[in-house]
């Protein structure tokens, strides 16, 4: 069977952050993809936009160490596979342009799944054959071999 190539929104990142130690969906599915059990993408704009939120925005800066992220952005970039996030027009589909480099990351990495807990990436459900799921919905497919296409 072929490895599912999964690209992570960094909200699910930062939501493993927030609370790394418990058994919650984000933390499954990121320590999923440190064990390699799918071949993980990731964007520098990905990146950027996690040490970014969490260095500017109070609420996270006062509950997630810059360390703590370093250490986890280290960890994901030696299992994860870099992939180019520009070069690449989307047709204005989504709700949000400020989506488009992750959209753009998916396709161009080939991903099978795009997993975000952002509303205005999930309702597009589909896009250039990359599939759009939450968090919740990509676990039960991770639990569930036999649900994989």
């Amino acid at each position: 069977m072929r490895f599912l190539r999964v690209l992570l929104d960094a909200n699910l990142f930062i939501s493993f952050l927030l609370v790394p130690s418990g058994r919650s969906v984000p933390v499954r599915i990121v320590e999923a993809a440190i064990a390699g059990r799918f071949a993980l993408l990731l964007t520098d704009e990905i990146l950027t936009e996690i040490r970014r939120k969490i260095t500017t925005k109070p609420y996270l800066a006062g509950r997630i160490s810059l360390a703590d992220a370093n250490a986890v952005l280290v960890a994901l970039e030696t299992v994860g596979e870099l992939v180019s996030a520009t070069g690449r027009e989307v047709p204005v589909i989504g709700r949000d342009r400020k989506d488009d480099h992750v959209l753009i990351g998916a396709i161009n990495g080939h991903a099978d799944f795009l997993v975000s807990g952002d509303k205005d990436l999930l309702v597009l459900g589909q896009v250039d054959g990359v599939q759009i799921v939450s968090p919740a919905d990509f676990l039960a497919l991770l639990e569930d071999p036999a649900g994989r296409r």
